[in-house]
């Protein structure tokens, strides 16, 4: 049972992808099963410290093994943490879409991100008030941005709140891997003899 960020870490690469709690919508184990933290008891105040771990290290995780642990969301909207190399080699080859094949609020929402960092609550506000979507709309454009690897969490572990940047920003290596090799070549010239 994992008792370390260190010890997650390892869990992390060896699973390649868990999401950070359990879900019957995927077969993947989760963080949360295999912390052998106590939970909290009953009367207790705050979280407990198998919560607290949890939570905490999902954030740090990313923050502190950049290298080796990615953080975002696959299909269905779950949080996961990824084995970074098997994130660049497999998952975001399948997951990657265009932002221009995307709904109308996915690309205005992709756009604000695009020319600056956002705090998620401040982006939900100029988003409804900008773009007259609601807030539910808006969560579903954000997660589904974040499962199509349009944007990423900044690997920040002091925000108090999620702050969103392209993709590309944070994962260039990865952008220019997959993306940028799928632009058409030019046809080479023929020579003249």
């Amino acid at each position: 049972m994992i008792r370390t960020i260190s010890q997650a870490r390892q869990f992390v690469k060896k699973v390649k992808v868990c999401t950070v709690f359990p879900s019957d919508k995927v077969e993947h184990t989760s963080l949360w099963e295999n912390v052998g933290l106590p939970d909290k008891k009953p009367g207790e105040k705050g979280w407990g410290k198998k919560m607290n771990a949890v939570w905490t290290w999902k954030t740090r995780l990313p923050a502190e093994y950049p290298e080796d642990i990615y953080y975002g969301k696959i299909k269905g909207g779950l949080a996961v943490l990824m084995d970074r190399t098997y994130m660049v080699n497999h998952h975001f080859p399948l997951a990657y879409r265009d932002v221009r094949t995307l709904g109308r609020l996915e690309q205005q929402v992709c756009g604000k991100i695009a020319e600056e960092p956002w705090k998620t609550t401040a982006l939900r506000r100029a988003a409804v008030e900008e773009f007259g979507c609601t807030k539910s709309r808006f969560d579903t454009a954000l997660k589904n941005l974040q499962v199509t690897m349009n944007i990423v969490r900044l690997n920040d572990p002091g925000s108090e709140q999620d702050t969103w940047v392209p993709f590309r920003e944070l994962y260039l290596d990865v952008w220019e891997r997959h993306v940028g090799g799928t632009r058409p070549r030019k046809k080479p010239r023929k020579q003249n003899r």
